[in-house]
């Protein structure tokens, strides 16, 4: 991709996991990036020096209006993600989620911004009869998280429906990668199994390890935002699955990371998933390029793990 516009750009969640990734390469593709963050999970370092930070949070709307001037694109990426954390406290994610997303919409709105591309999740899927999952599928959210992405998506769509703004909401499959979290509740099983092998302690393998998950590069996903922002395909809202279209059991995962591990108790979540990519064929020409046992191996090169 060769845009070099001189465009003014938002990213919300610029100083988290993929928004300070998907920053930097808006950078480089010639954008003008302004970073929205309050900091609460991102951390200032990750921010391209390169872009205007403003630390502000998504909630408050009347703080984050005047960001939104002369903007072209918005990627919200800012969320309170994961599931357990939404089951544990779902009015605060609910907040930053939903009423953030909502606070997004009006401003991008307002300032006339030509798209805006919505962070979502294959979680809005819940458990499906049916592999792989795709977009003409009923979504059917089995915890707040989920349901909070879905409801982003309906806003969205009404958006384009009452005021004509063009959205494009990527269900990303299980995102990893460098700046990924490795511990705590925000910690995905790949970062939580780094960390482990790290400190040298058993991987805890949820329930028995044969669920299966697509895993998404992170270099994939901030490729597929910025050929969401420039496709001519897209008109109106679409929801549009970003993932590597193959499914490993958490068991393999285990195998490519290497160690001992231990069973622990089961949590809500879904059996299995696997994205049906071919809309993201279709509408914006991408396809992943980094397979899993690939991504596996430059993490453990970069942590220096054998």
């Amino acid at each position: 991709m060769d845009t070099k516009f001189q465009e003014k750009v938002i990213v919300t969640g610029g100083a988290g996991f993929i928004g300070s990734h998907l920053t930097d390469a808006l950078i480089e593709e010639g954008f003008e990036v302004h970073v929205i963050d309050n900091l609460s999970r991102g951390k200032k370092e990750n921010i391209n020096s390169r872009a205007v930070f403003h630390k502000l949070d998504i909630r408050d709307f009347d703080s984050i209006v005047p960001v939104f001037k002369n903007t072209v694109y918005v990627f919200h990426v800012a969320a309170l993600p994961r599931v357990m954390p939404s089951i544990a406290d779902p009015r605060t994610t609910h907040d930053v989620n939903v009423t953030g997303t909502l606070n997004v919409s009006l401003a991008a709105r307002d300032a006339q911004v030509k798209r805006v591309i919505y962070s979502s999740s294959s979680s809005v899927y819940g458990n499906q009869k049916t592999l792989p999952l795709h977009e003409e599928l009923l979504p059917s959210p089995m915890h707040p998280y989920g349901l909070q992405k879905y409801m982003g998506e309906q806003l969205a769509r009404v958006f384009f429906d009452l005021y004509k703004l063009e959205t494009v909401s990527l269900r990303y499959f299980n995102v990893y990668g460098e700046r990924a979290p490795l511990e705590g509740d925000y910690a995905q099983a790949i970062g939580r199994f780094l960390k482990q092998k790290q400190e040298k302690k058993p991987l805890t393998i949820v329930p028995d390890g044969k669920q299966s998950r697509d895993f998404t590069h992170v270099r994939d996903v901030v490729r597929a935002n910025i050929l969401a922002a420039l496709s001519k395909n897209i008109k109106a809202h679409e929801a549009i699955n970003i993932g590597g279209g193959k499914n490993y059991t958490v068991l393999e995962l285990a195998d490519m990371i290497g160690g001992e591990r231990i069973f622990i108790e089961p949590r809500t979540e879904g059996r299995h998933t696997r994205a049906d990519i071919r809309k993201a064929r279709a509408l914006l020409g991408w396809n992943p390029e980094v397979i899993l046992p690939d991504g596996i191996a430059e993490l453990k090169k970069k942590l220096k793990l054998s």
